[in-house]
């Protein structure tokens, strides 16, 4: 899925159905705050399942569950180097989109602070 940088800059243009569905399937997979950790591990470059599980704290299960679902979406990628699969990002505009949230989220805060202010 690619989402056009006119898109992001503020032009409104109507998505249609699959559009809309591609958007809401991204979404679902970036719900999960296991599978964005998985993420930002790899945003530091190419890890292996035993160097994750080691970067995240999580269980090897677990990791390998987020890394399927986040290969399913096309959000990582896999290459086998021997017996080790190595992972990478795929699709760097998930960051994007973090920080767009996490930037919402911030002055949404700021303005019920100051709402809350005597």
């Amino acid at each position: 899925m690619k989402l056009e940088a006119r898109r992001l800059s503020g032009t409104k243009k109507s998505l249609d159905g699959k559009q809309l569905q591609a958007v809401a399937e991204l979404f679902s997979v970036l719900s999960e705050s296991s599978r964005l950790r998985v993420l930002q591990a790899l945003q530091k470059g190419p890890l292996s399942v035993g160097e994750l599980v080691a970067s995240t704290g999580m269980k090897q299960a677990n990791v390998s569950k987020q890394l399927g679902l986040l290969l399913n979406a096309g959000m990582i990628a896999r290459r086998q180097e021997g017996n080790r699969a190595i992972y990478s990002i795929e699709m760097p505009l998930v960051f994007e989109l973090c920080h767009l949230v996490c930037r919402g989220v911030a002055k949404q805060a700021a303005q019920r602070a100051a709402a809350l202010t005597i």
